[in-house]
């Protein structure tokens, strides 16, 4: 007789998180059924951006029905259960369910408008569907966004219900708010432009997810092996080769991921253990990987999401932001070249490795990325939707990769490794892309809830005055109060709802600020007209009997700082040219969007910087300290933005401020280092921060090329102590 218990079932593991990480060859009825959705779903993103011409709502509703389906069904918050068939069958029917509230509140909407309009003076009239599907489209918003992300999307979310249904009544000053009814607040955020259904879900079904699906070909199609074989090619011979590599890769995989985490996982298990193996730390070679993918967000011409966010919300062309970031994008990663040279020769690190490269790959996987992405750069330049563009980048790559394949049988395998987009692996790109775009398409429609709460309370105005008092007009103080919140923000939100929730917060007062160095000017010089000058009288301040006539620098500042937040807003467009204004606009959203990617490489909560710590192998918060140090560039570029002309100038002044800007930033890596090309002596510390000084100048030719000077005579002469004590040591 056997006397031993009998053994216990175990709870099978959660393998539905897993459904759509790849294309399941055989499964499960369900997980396939799951499977063919998605890549349906993606080809009705395809569709409805060429040739369908639903109507807004409904194109809007259908976006976050079919997320929303998707994140419950393969998102279970049943853990090890989720598996057995009530749990599997409680996340369809709860999908569902979300689906259908969904496409009624998109059918319901013209039913709204007239029964409310046949009830004159009446507010919004609901049935009880309507009720039923606008509250629990809002939970199912709060839960999937707390599933993709965390619980930092829902209790912002929650708070700003909160503030304009009660709360804003019993707050004081500038924050005060008058409440409003509950089927008004309903129906603002399910039908109001600034809603759930509204601009930022429209950004994500037009083009987002367009270019995450358009990123999902470049992965499937080799593009992403033609990326690494390239950075071989063009850094795989220099001292430091390997974290050339690392940032040249990342650099190129930033136009595919949209995503600096995804970015770090998918290169940098090819590059920091390719860095290591070349002799940098491991703590290092983990942050060069982080602080490179973080820049992969800001690299034309896909530049993550938060481009077409931002041409939305400033109406500026996406092709002007995508053509003013390049250079940015450039001395970005150059500065993160800069420390990998100087560590490289510091440490006498990065030589003797051999970079194998593999032709095949280079070659068909260069076809496949540079063509189909010529063809997207092209329609963008001139003048088409981002969505259109990306649509038929996508059938572009589809050709390029038939065409390498017959090319192959011609010239036989040894020089292509074509990848052929047939049925398979269309629909295995199609798979990534969608999986991709999931918490994307949950968390813009779930901010949509707040956005609209901030519209409607006008609490972003209390906002931009709270920045303009606490900075005292002062742009680098601003500047740092964002970076700030943008870091607080970034601890708990993806890097695009961090940038979305500070530029509507924030970007009207930065905007301003910058607009008022142009009054300060005229306020020097001297404001004749009297219909202009007018408005100055009513500025409690003893300098304005000096507006007509002229006043110092310090007492224009003094009486801009003195005025109010609203008579600001109403004299800026009287004195600023419209087009300046814009051009200020831009520079705001920019400066918030780049610092709105410092969350990803500073501690304590940098989630690029640990998950490159944990490929290296190193320790998590060291290498988010490296990360940050390494990314240094993240600040030094947006106060570049707001102290120069790199964004509002000519071809050449634009030129002339970026070249002599590396020098200043070779400079200010190597104070950070304390090394050059050799060791700084307290001559060589004095020079360099006066090159620095000087190349940063912007449009001052003397003093750009005294800093450039000083610059390279500091890494002659650091070289030669560095060779000299190469030889110390040797000796």
């Amino acid at each position: 007789m056997n006397n031993s218990e009998p053994t216990q079932p175990t709870a099978p593991i959660d393998e539905r998180a897993f459904w759509l990480s790849e294309m399941p060859t055989r499964g499960s009825p369900i997980r396939l059924a799951v499977v063919g959705f998605a890549i349906c779903f993606a080809l009705w993103h395809i569709a409805t951006n060429i040739w369908l011409n639903e109507p807004g709502k409904w194109q809007n509703a259908i976006h976050f029905a079919g997320f929303a389906f998707l994140a419950a069904v393969t998102m279970s918050p049943f853990g090890r259960n989720s598996s057995r068939g009530w749990a599997v069958a409680l996340d369809f029917l709860y999908g569902g369910a979300i689906a259908a509230a969904a496409l009624w509140v998109a059918y319901a909407e013209n039913g709204v408008y007239e029964r409310t309009l046949a009830v004159t003076g009446q507010s919004w009239q609901f049935t009880w569907v309507d009720w039923l599907a606008g509250c629990l489209l809002i939970f199912a918003a709060l839960d999937l966004s707390r599933r993709v992300s965390g619980w930092v999307i829902p209790i912002l979310v929650l708070t700003s219900l909160a503030y304009i249904l009660f709360l804003g009544s019993y707050l004081p000053g500038v924050f005060r708010a008058a409440s409003l009814p509950l089927n008004d607040v309903l129906f603002r955020t399910l039908y109001n432009d600034e809603g759930m259904f509204g601009i930022l879900a429209s950004i994500s079904v037009t083009n987002i997810t367009l270019f995450m699906i358009f990123g999902g070909f470049l992965v499937a199609s080799g593009a992403s092996d033609f990326v690494i074989e390239l950075s071989k090619v063009v850094a795989g011979r220099t001292r430091g080769g390997a974290a050339f590599v690392a940032v040249l890769s990342s650099a190129l995989t930033g136009t595919i991921s949209g995503s600096a985490i995804a970015n770090t996982a998918s290169t940098g298990v090819i590059t920091i253990p390719l860095m290591k193996s070349n002799g940098f730390r491991p703590k290092f070679a983990a942050g060069v990987e982080a602080a490179a993918s973080t820049g992969g967000q800001l690299m034309p011409p896909i530049m993550g999401a938060g481009a077409f966010v931002m041409a939305s919300y400033t109406a500026i062309p996406y092709s002007t932001i995508v053509t003013l970031s390049i250079v940015p994008a450039i001395l970005y990663f150059l500065s993160v070249a800069f420390i990998v040279r100087i560590e490289a020769v510091k440490y006498q690190v990065g030589e003797g490795i051999d970079l194998v490269i593999n032709k095949g790959k280079l070659v068909s996987g260069g076809l496949v990325f540079v063509l189909p992405l010529a063809v997207m750069i092209y329609l963008l330049m001139s003048g088409v939707t981002p969505s259109y563009a990306a649509s038929w980048a996508i059938a572009a790559l589809v050709v390029v990769s038939w065409l390498t394949s017959v090319l192959a049988k011609v010239v036989g395998s040894d020089a292509f490794e074509p990848v052929q987009m047939g049925p398979s692996k269309i629909s295995e790109a199609l798979l990534i892309g969608i999986k991709s775009s999931v918490m994307t398409g949950i968390l813009l429609v779930t901010i949509g809830i707040m956005n609209n709460a901030i519209v409607t309370s006008g609490i972003g105005n209390g906002f931009s005055l709270m920045i303009a008092q606490w900075s005292g007009g002062s742009l680098v103080i601003a500047i740092l109060l964002i970076g700030l919140a943008s870091l607080v923000l970034g601890m708990g939100l993806p890097v695009t709802a961090a940038y979305i929730i500070l530029a509507i917060l924030t970007a009207p007062a930065l905007a301003g600020i910058l607009a008022d160095s142009i009054i300060i000017d005229q306020l020097v010089a001297g404001i004749t007209d009297p219909s202009k000058s007018a408005f100055f009288m009513l500025v409690d301040s003893p300098h304005v009997a000096k507006v007509a006539t002229g006043m110092l620098r310090e007492e224009a500042v003094a009486l801009m700082a003195a005025m109010p937040f609203e008579m600001a807003i109403t004299v800026r467009p009287l004195l600023v040219d419209p087009a300046i204004q814009t051009s200020f606009l831009l520079t705001a959203h920019l400066i918030i969007f780049w610092l709105s990617q410092d969350s990803n490489v500073t501690p304590p909560v940098c989630l690029a910087a640990f998950t490159a710590a944990g490929i290296a192998g190193s320790k998590p918060m060291a290498t988010g300290f490296e990360s940050w140090k390494i990314a240094k560039g993240l600040y030094i570029v947006p106060l570049m933005f707001a102290y120069t002309p790199l964004l509002t100038g000519s071809f050449n002044e634009i030129l002339q401020i970026g070249f002599f800007a590396l020098f200043g930033i070779y400079a200010t890596n190597a104070l950070i280092q304390r090394y050059a090309e050799g060791p700084l002596n307290p001559l060589l510390y004095v020079l360099i921060i006066a090159g620095a000084v000087g190349a940063y100048w912007p449009l001052n030719w003397t003093a750009n090329l005294i800093g450039a000077g000083l610059v390279l005579s500091v890494i002659v002469l650091s070289g030669r102590r560095g060779r000299e004590r190469e030889r110390a040591l040797a000796g």
